[in-house]
């Protein structure tokens, strides 16, 4: 519900302050005193059109703040939770109009569109006056209207449960209608693709394996070649290149030279780099052989080479004409071998496919067959009980009904297979029509006040606005709306903007608006009235300018109070 209202510069109001509680409250004042002032700041706040005209002169910009306290599972808080505004207590709206006429909107302090202020301003706030209604207007929200009014929910839940079951047959059965013709159409190139495909076999992970196999191979190659190239420089081919153990062995024999053979006895003096030439060649010759050695270890077959990296060009050559990573060729042969087994097994699998929507078709059917009965049973008890409500708001002469018409096929949703609308006819031997064709303002406003009295237990929406839903009206008729607005009032939080004493007499709180001069400007003020002002107005009303003892006397007994 409604718990307060901020408003700042609008139009005569320059600071307000008001807070609100359950059951009815009444707004009261002397016409022009501003009450609709009043009505236009919470519209604003509730997303209404924003007019620089709402700027009070002199001011840079209005603002208005309305806070709202709901129940844990109102839809309101899930419709901002889809927009990812989490509520943890009160709901607070603000918006804002500068005097060129730009507009904010706040949503706990959250910037929001405009449109989802209306929208969650919908399910908080209805409105009901002389010119403007929404809610029960809106012939959108008739069926949810009788639904709450008197038809079970596992009805309605069952129809929604067979819509949904039937709308996913229908929209797989599309999927793969529009999968088969594809394929078919694609036939030719899906069985080359998926031929070269299977022949090539591409494996999961296998480019990483062949990239690793390959480097190890390049690299294996590489030792091959340094292992030979350096034998070859110890054991040359080349006749013209001794190598060099040759030239050790000449250079140990040019040393031996240095002893004349006549003296076999004598110390040779090269005897100590003819050891090291010794040593050398001992070194060469393990040297060969550790080479020789290795040659025959590092013996890589340039085979293996070559077919890893045609294979490896192969997969990636494929992955290029595909257009997709070589990790991706085994999930596309999957994929173009289900497309091709779908021109196969199509037939078959739209033949199933085809049966259970229609099976989905049948059991939506069946149970928007039920809640259209049940419906139609809601429609006439709904008649019945706003017939009796009608009578004491002056509108004896007028017939309410809620039709309830079954839609054409194309129309069934998961609400049902039916278009509900109210219908009212106000004279004799009229047709029944739309309510807000058919009735004038007054009877507009007194007629909703009927359906809210029958309606009223099963509203999502904790708040009801009437203004001057007693227009021209008095007495007795006045006194009905009165006891009406009381009964609703008694579920839900309801303001009325009333000059009815009648009405205002039943208000369990009371504000009167006033219009003063304050500085040479007038402005508008609100103040809460106790039970000694509230007789004073009350006798206002009844009596005019002049308060008699009369009107005290009436207003005493309206107010149910001893004289």
């Amino acid at each position: 519900m409604l718990t307060a209202l901020a408003i700042r510069d609008v139009v005569l109001i320059e600071r307000l302050d008001l807070s609100f509680g359950h059951g009815l409250t009444v707004l009261t004042g002397e016409t022009g005193a501003g009450k609709s002032i009043l009505l236009d700041s919470l519209g604003l706040a509730l997303g209404a059109r924003a007019d620089a005209g709402l700027v009070r002169a002199g001011t840079e910009q209005a603002s208005v703040t309305a806070c709202f306290n709901v129940r844990p599972d109102h839809p309101a808080l899930e419709v901002l939770a889809e927009q990812g505004l989490q509520v943890e207590d009160d709901i607070v709206f603000r918006r804002t109009v500068a005097k060129d006429g730009r507009s904010r909107a706040f949503v706990n302090d959250q910037p929001v569109g405009v449109a989802l202020l209306r929208r969650v301003g919908a399910l908080l706030v209805e409105v009901q006056g002389q010119h403007e209604q929404m809610g029960l207007a809106d012939p959108a929200s008739h069926a949810g209207f009788l639904d709450q009014f008197g038809v079970p929910a596992p009805l309605r839940d069952a129809v929604t449960s067979a819509w949904r079951t039937w709308h996913d047959a229908t929209t797989k059965l599309a999927a793969a209608r529009a999968t088969i013709e594809a394929a078919a159409r694609d036939e030719e190139w899906l069985r080359h693709a998926v031929d070269e495909l299977a022949k090539l076999a591409p494996l999961e992970g296998e480019e990483d394996q062949l990239a690793a196999e390959r480097q190890r191979l390049q690299q294996g190659e590489r030792r091959a070649e340094a292992i030979a190239a350096a034998l070859s420089e110890l054991t040359p081919r080349d006749r013209r290149n001794s190598g060099p153990a040759s030239a050790l062995r000449s250079a140990s024999r040019a040393l031996q030279r240095l002893v004349p053979n006549s003296q076999p006895d004598a110390v040779n003096p090269a005897a100590e780099a003819m050891t090291a030439l010794e040593r050398a060649e001992e070194a060469l010759a393990e040297a060969e052989n550790l080479l020789t050695r290795l040659a025959h270890e590092a013996d890589a077959d340039p085979r293996l080479l070559e077919q890893a990296e045609e294979r490896l060009f192969a997969l990636r050559a494929a992955a290029r004409k595909h257009a997709v990573p070589v990790s991706d060729l085994p999930a596309l042969l999957d994929r173009l071998c289900v497309r091709l087994a779908a021109i196969d097994t199509g037939t078959a699998e739209i033949a199933a496919l085809e049966q259970a929507a229609r099976d989905g078709q049948a059991r939506y059917a069946a149970a928007a067959a039920l809640l259209s009965t049940a419906r139609q049973e809601a429609s006439a008890r709904l008649d019945a009980a706003v017939a009796i409500e009608l009578p004491p708001l002056r509108l004896d002469k007028a017939r309410f009904h809620a039709e309830v018409a079954l839609l054409d096929e194309a129309g069934w949703g998961p609400t049902g297979a039916d278009a509900v609308r109210f219908l009212i006819a106000t004279n004799p031997g009229q047709e029944p029509g739309p309510l807000a064709r058919i009735a004038s303002g007054g009877e507009m406003s007194r007629l909703m006040l009927a359906l809210k009295v029958v309606l009223a237990a099963g509203s999502v929406v904790p708040t009801l606005v009437f203004d001057e839903v007693d227009s021209g009206i008095g007495g007795a008729t006045a006194a009905a709306v009165g006891d009406r607005l009381g009964r609703v009032a008694e579920g839900l939080q309801v303001l009325v903007v009333t000059h009815s004493p009648q009405v205002a007499a039943r208000g369990r709180t009371h504000l009167r608006v006033a219009k003063a001069t304050i500085g040479g400007r007038a402005a508008t003020d609100v103040e809460h009235l106790s039970v000694s002002d509230r007789r004073e107005e009350i006798a206002r009303m009844l009596a005019g300018e002049t308060i008699t003892a009369a009107a005290r006397a009436a207003a005493d007994e309206l107010l149910g109070a001893t004289p």
